[in-house]
Order: C-alpha cells, then structure tokens, then sequence
C-alpha cells in the first residue's frame, strides 16, 4: 500500500464503508471527511485514497490477443425478463471451457469486474459479467450513481436474474458444464446466495468478503468454497462464526481465509483500500481453487 495511504485515520475507510452499503449519505460521509480536513489532511488525499479510479484497474486490456470479449443478453423470466453481461473467453476457441460467474458489488458491472473477467479468461476460464442494472440501462459510468440505481430496484429480481446468467453460463455451447463462480461484497453475497439457492448449480465458490444466504437456505449448500475475508472487515466478519457452523453442520467442504490488516474490498485495485500483497495471494488461490474444482 502506498505509505502515504498509511496515514489516512481508519475511522476514514470505516466511514467509505458504511457510506458504500447505504448506512451514510453522501453529503455525511464529505462532512465526516471535513472534520480531518480540519485537523490537517487533504480533501484530495482522502477522497484520492477512497473513492474509485478505475484507471488503476486494468491488469488485462480489452485489446489484449490472449482474449476476446462480447456483451450477451440472456432470459431471466423469473428476474427482470432480460439480463446482459460481458462475457470473455480465451482467444483460442474450444468446447469445453470451465466457467465463472463473475459478480459485481453494489454498484453495477464497473471496469474493475469487467477486468477480472478479463483476467479469469487470460488464466484459460470462459467467464461471464453481468450487470444487475441492465434493466435501467446499465452501469451509468460512476459508482454513486450505479450504487442509487441498485438500491431502488427489486433485491429478489436481481437475484433471481443471477440465477439465470448461472444458468446461461453453465450451459453455454463452450462450457464444460461445470460452474464457478466469484463475487466481491454484494457480489460475494450473491455466490453464498447461488451455492443456497440451487445445491446442484455451482461447483465451486469463491465469496469475496460477502455476508451469507439466509440461514434457512444454508443447508442446501453442496459446493465446495473457498471464502476470503479481510481482517479489518468487521461488517462483514461478524456474520463468519455462524455461517461455519452453518457449513460444517451441511458438511460442506471449505477453506476461509483471513487476510491480515485488509479491509473491505482489499480486492479491488481501484481504490486506497487494495492490499496488493493480500489481493494477488487470494487471487493465485481463486485460480489454483477454480482450476482444482472446474477441470
């Protein structure tokens, strides 16, 4: 992490936090951030350090020869009636890739996920990212915008149209029939979610630092996880101890990962909040887990 990242008071990423999941307005969390202005940190530090610049995002250009990406719509007749996602495989075509659904936060399909697709189809998967606000036209292009959009649309829709690009993915003509899936926040969520959900839809999970399904569904789960959670994410870490009892009571098989000092979204390499250390060991893990579970 950049050193002068270092000195940003924790209270500011707590703050990001819970302005991000909808428990702070946006003219709170600037005021929150005024009172350190106060004291003697820059505006332009602060919000450098928390809000998103996906300039900093690409790891895998949509230019790049490994891969070639489209934009699919699929039926989602119990969700929105239509959905449509970013779909990337390996430039070498073939019949049977291993599949992953890749799931966004709550904001929309925003360059970062686009660009993890990107990066699952560089390491050989056919991946897939689709976008929950496709209904109201798509991601608007910023992240306060797209995040207002999913907050006003039907929670149950949306699941239900996740669903149903696992389904569109799962039996896509190049798939080998067999699913993963990842998400990040709310994304992970959605990946506790489909494991729930459907004991026969995914193979393999990996939940970025998500909350679980709810608990009555949680003993549908058959898929092995693997389960990345930063040390520093007390939102979401509170929910840990009983989601695993939760799995070893289903005898799900699952690793969980705790990532020292990392904070919610330490993932993410558009924001101050990304772990580089961290972020690349859980990402070798994703692969080296997808690799084991979807061949």
């Amino acid at each position: 992490m950049n050193d002068k990242l270092q000195h940003i008071p924790e209270e500011a990423f707590d703050w990001y936090d819970e302005y991000a999941h909808g428990g702070m307005d946006r003219r709170t969390f600037m005021k929150k951030l005024g009172t350190l202005v106060a004291v003697g940190y820059s505006m332009s530090v602060l919000t450098s350090a928390l809000l998103p610049n996906y300039a900093l995002a690409e790891q895998v250009s949509f230019n790049d020869d490994d891969i070639k990406a489209t934009y699919e719509e699929f039926s989602s007749p119990k969700g929105h009636g239509k959905g449509r996602g970013y779909l990337v495989q390996p430039s070498q075509e073939k019949a049977d890739y291993p599949v992953v659904l890749v799931i966004h936060e709550n904001r929309g399909l925003n360059p970062y996920v686009k660009d993890v697709a990107r990066r699952l189809a560089k390491a050989g998967f056919l991946a897939f990212a689709p976008d929950a606000l496709f209904p109201l036209g798509g991601y608007p292009g910023n992240d306060d915008e797209g995040r207002a959009m999913q907050r006003s649309m039907d929670r149950a829709k949306i699941q239900q149209d996740f669903v149903a690009a696992a389904h569109f993915l799962k039996q896509h003509k190049q798939s080998n029939g067999k699913l993963g899936a990842v998400g990040f926040c709310f994304g992970g969520y959605m990946v506790n979610y489909l494991a729930a959900i459907d004991s026969t839809l995914l193979h393999a999970g990996v939940p970025f630092y998500g909350t679980p399904a709810a608990k009555e569904l949680r003993a549908n789960i058959k898929a092995p996880l693997l389960i990345q959670l930063g040390e520093l994410d007390a939102r979401v870490n509170k929910s840990w101890p009983e989601y695993e009892k939760d799995l070893q009571s289903a005898g799900v098989e699952y690793q969980m990962h705790m990532y020292k000092n990392a904070k919610h979204g330490f993932h993410n390499d558009s924001t101050g909040r990304y772990d580089k250390d961290n972020a690349e060991l859980a990402w070798q893990r994703t692969l080296a887990f997808f690799q084991s579970k979807l061949a």
